[in-house]
């Protein structure tokens, strides 16, 4: 991403990783913590599991 993209100042560039990172890698990737599923998948996970119980 920061390879092919020109950033005027450096908080941009960081702005720009950061919200790379928490907005999109973080709720994509699959968590090892979390039975190898991304965020999404386990907090429905626990939505389904907290309404059967």
């Amino acid at each position: 991403m920061v390879y092919y993209t020109s950033y005027d100042t450096r908080e941009q560039a960081k702005l720009a990783v950061f919200e790379y990172i928490e907005v999109w890698y973080n709720r994509k990737r699959k968590h090892s913590a979390l039975g190898y599923r991304t965020p999404e998948q386990y907090q429905k996970y626990l939505t389904e599991n907290k309404m059967s119980a």
